[in-house]
């Protein structure tokens, strides 16, 4: 009998519809806690208001700090040479008796040197050797343009790993009809003699128990991938699958970073290796509104790569072929397979799994369609969808009171309410920092209540204190920028200075309104199961 936990289709049980239910529900109490306190009594609306601001601007700060290492860990990582690095592991004896005791201010330095000496004490073919190792890079596109691929191929092209060990993977949808088709084959002609293999993958449309998603795509090309493997007698433990959209580009040391930390690993089968996503490929293009929402993302990714113990898969990462193959792949019964991927490792292997933080950005795009119409309406159709995250909670909580769990509950425990927790204040604490102070005052304006009165005051100088991390984000943002385009003047930077001026707008319109859509959503039963593909328009 199969370990994998499914997500249900159909009829649910009662206890999965409570728990699908539950982030909606909490969401909305937020809300009508602070209008049903303020008809009660005024003071205990202010105290409830007050503690969320008080733990925003906490959490504000604590964003800014995490932001800021976060960045200047990613700077430092992207220095190593992780080519040099992932080569000394293929004589690690060798290699340690001609470094010990020197010293060096590079990333891990003294950790590499620790796992040289590691190696070099362990018997013959207890870890792999980086000669042994490939890379299988799974690309997915759907009705993406020549404009957007080949840029992507290129990067991939551009990295240091050795392309005679890499297998690029072209996913491409049956649904996308004759253009995506000729899209396939114009990079296969192009590209298929540049790796080791280059294997098609056509992904029919309306397969049994999928949903119309991402999921089924790179499963559909995973199988092929494993059907290639076990015809040229490698062996699945060899070799490491990254998933990678239309518009992403690895850095070049991306591949030589993960190789290098699957060897040095021991537990390497229950571990998966997470980029930093950065939103920034064409954010000179992109208008406001989504170059503040990618700039926003990409430092979350930031700050979840300074808390490991908090870090989810999520959009490109990385997963040796042999756990795939056990796992079959990734859910096709969710358009949130990235996110969902975490749990059903976390499930498989009894609770006994990680995700390792690569100190290496994959770059992405911003939202950017033909029109600002479009490319707003575009923005909103993406965060939804990521904000459909919450079926995650449902499908943990059910697992959570399972007789069949093998996972310990003090491990799965702090991870469910944190997972709860994430997507109730997504939801509700934007729109309750932002309006919360004039509730108590409009419910007794009759009252001489000082502290109804006074409450607009308060609350607006906690929130000029915890403008510290507008500013923090602000200055980041320039120094994330890639060069500016020469088709545009100096006065556009200006423009993104001037940008985060409509953050609270944006925090409400797209973080929280997104976030209260899917959550409703979910706990009406009318599931998302379509994969709403993000526009991705190149200006020329």
């Amino acid at each position: 009998m199969s370990k994998v936990v499914e997500i249900p289709r159909g009829k649910r049980t009662v206890r999965y519809r409570f728990f699908e239910m539950l982030p909606a529900t909490l969401s909305y109490i937020m809300l009508a806690l602070l209008i049903i306190l303020s008809i009660i009594s005024p003071i205990l609306a202010s105290i409830y208001l007050l503690l969320i601001v008080i733990m925003n601007l906490v959490k504000g700060i604590g964003i800014a700090i995490r932001t800021v290492q976060g960045w200047k860990l990613l700077k430092r990582g992207m220095r190593v040479d992780w080519s040099k690095r992932l080569a000394e592991l293929e004589n690690p004896a060798e290699s340690y008796n001609r470094l010990a005791g020197t010293k060096s201010e590079a990333y891990d330095y003294q950790q590499h040197l620790r796992n040289l000496c590691m190696m070099a004490a362990a018997e013959e073919g207890y870890f792999p050797k980086p000669s042994e190792v490939y890379h299988a890079v799974i690309v997915t596109m759907y009705n993406e343009t020549l404009d957007v691929l080949v840029p992507t191929m290129d990067s991939v092209l551009a990295t240091t790993f050795p392309k005679e060990r890499m297998i690029l993977v072209l996913a491409y949808e049956e649904r996308g009809g004759e253009a995506a088709e000729k899209v396939a084959k114009t990079l296969e002609k192009n590209y298929g003699k540049k790796f080791g293999a280059f294997i098609m993958s056509k992904h029919p449309g309306n397969l049994k128990d999928e949903v119309v998603g991402k999921g089924g795509n790179i499963t559909f090309a995973g199988k092929a991938l494993q059907k290639y493997v076990k015809e040229k007698g490698m062996r699945y433990s060899d070799v490491i699958v990254t998933t990678l959209d239309s518009d992403n580009r690895p850095h070049k040391c991306y591949f030589d970073q993960v190789a290098y930390e699957y060897i040095v690993h021991e537990d390497r089968k229950r571990l998966s290796y997470q980029p930093v996503s950065l939103f920034t490929n064409n954010i000179w293009d992109a208008p406001a509104v989504t170059r503040v929402v990618a700039s926003t993302n990409s430092f979350w990714n930031l700050i979840c790569a300074m808390r490991p113990h908090t870090l989810r898969n999520f959009a490109s990462h990385s997963q040796p072929l042999d756990a795939l193959v056990e796992m079959n792949f990734w859910s096709t019964r969710t358009i949130v397979e990235d996110g969902h991927q975490y749990w059903r490792s976390l499930f498989y292997f009894d609770g006994d799994y990680e995700v390792l933080p690569i100190r290496a950005p994959i770059y992405q795009d911003a939202v950017l369609s033909d029109t600002l119409f479009k490319t707003l309406k575009a923005q909103w159709v993406q965060l939804r969808r990521w904000d459909y995250g919450a079926s995650d909670v449902a499908y943990v909580g059910d697992y959570l009171f399972s007789k069949k769990r093998t996972v310990p509950l003090l491990t799965l425990v702090p991870k469910f309410i944190r997972l709860l927790d994430g997507h109730v204040t997504l939801a509700a604490t934007a729109p309750i920092i932002a309006f919360g102070g004039w509730v108590p005052l409009l419910m007794n304006y009759q009252s001489r209540d000082l502290i109804s009165h006074n409450l607009p005051g308060v609350v607006g100088v906690v929130e000029m204190i915890a403008t510290i991390g507008i500013f923090v984000s602000l200055i980041l943002s320039m120094k994330m920028l890639p060069p500016r385009p020469a088709k545009y003047r100096k006065t556009r930077k200006a423009m993104m200075v001037l940008q985060w001026a409509i953050a609270p707008i944006i925090s409400i319109v797209y973080s929280s309104l997104c976030a209260f859509y899917s959550q409703t959503r979910l706990a009406t039963g009318l599931y998302i199961e379509k994969f709403d593909v993000t526009d991705k328009a190149v200006k020329k």
